[in-house]
């Protein structure tokens, strides 16, 4: 099963119709697409409320994948608001709580930062946030070209497998070590994430620029490099059962629209989606 969707639901304008209330956006949202990033969780961790309210907000079969909280992938600048790794872990554990009650945590996703490169103590710390996250699923993103050097790439892949991580596929500009390739493997039967980050070289490499998120993800992808993707997700169907694809491409307002060509690209019809809402006037 290929599950698409974007990151977000709050700029996505050519979703909703006439004037709507941002904390109506999810309701709507959730008529398009059956899968959102939950990526506020990353800048802080969210109240159980929240997540109560968005579970609640969705239908039957709708999923999240949950971005992990900025200080348990080292993204923080200054002092996190815990009192230790492990106060912090169990915060955002339980806030979790109601998209496992209502079976909608599609997974939990650890993205590391361009620093965080392939040596023995970043290693041992990701062992150690799986064994703080137990059963819950999680996905691996690497930003640091060194994982998948030829000399470790292989070894990386076992590694996930071996550590019950499920393995994030990018489509991101190749610019040097903060960058990875597409890797096209699945280690898991079970889950596997692909997220799409747009191929916007000279974006990616404008760090000091004064709005370099902004710059970073403007991109449209052409009917040619979706049709790419559509094949390489049909050959990854072979040996995974679920496939989730977020389109994290939005500084330009092109994420949910390549999303939804995407889904017509592969004759995708969900039947768990929301009723649509009607403008009118």
């Amino acid at each position: 099963m290929i599950i698409i969707g974007v990151t977000g639901w709050g700029d996505h304008d050519q979703l909703y119709t006439g004037q709507i209330a941002a904390r109506d956006k999810l309701k709507e949202y959730s008529a398009h697409f059956p899968v959102v990033e939950v990526d506020s969780a990353f800048y802080a961790v969210q109240p159980v409320r929240n997540a109560k309210r968005w579970t609640e907000d969705t239908p039957d079969g709708f999923q999240f994948v949950v971005k992990a909280y900025q200080g348990m992938t080292g993204h923080e600048r200054g002092k996190i608001p815990f009192e230790s790794k492990e106060e912090m872990f169990s915060a955002f554990k339980e806030s979790l709580q109601p998209y496992i009650e209502r079976n909608k945590l599609a997974m939990v996703l650890f993205q590391f930062p361009p620093w965080f490169d392939c040596q023995k103590k970043n290693v041992d710390y990701l062992r150690w946030c799986k064994a703080q996250m137990r059963d819950i699923p999680c996905a691996l993103e690497f930003r640091h070209q060194s994982w998948f050097k030829e000399h470790f790439r292989e070894k990386t892949l076992q590694f996930i497998k071996d550590e019950d991580w499920i393995h994030t596929i990018c489509d991101e500009p190749q610019a040097g070590e903060g960058s990875i390739p597409i890797v096209l493997e699945a280690p898991r039967s079970d889950k596997l994430l692909v997220r799409f980050h747009g191929r916007n070289v000279h974006g990616w490499q404008k760090k000091n620029h004064d709005n370099w998120r902004e710059v970073r993800y403007l991109y449209n992808y052409n009917k040619e490099e979706l049709a790419q993707w559509a094949e390489y997700i049909r050959t990854l169907e072979q040996n995974c059962e679920q496939i989730y694809v977020l389109f994290n491409n939005n500084s330009g307002g092109d994420a949910a629209d390549n999303a939804k060509q995407f889904i017509d690209m592969l004759g995708i019809e969900y039947s768990c989606l929301a009723p649509r809402q009607l403008d009118l006037f």
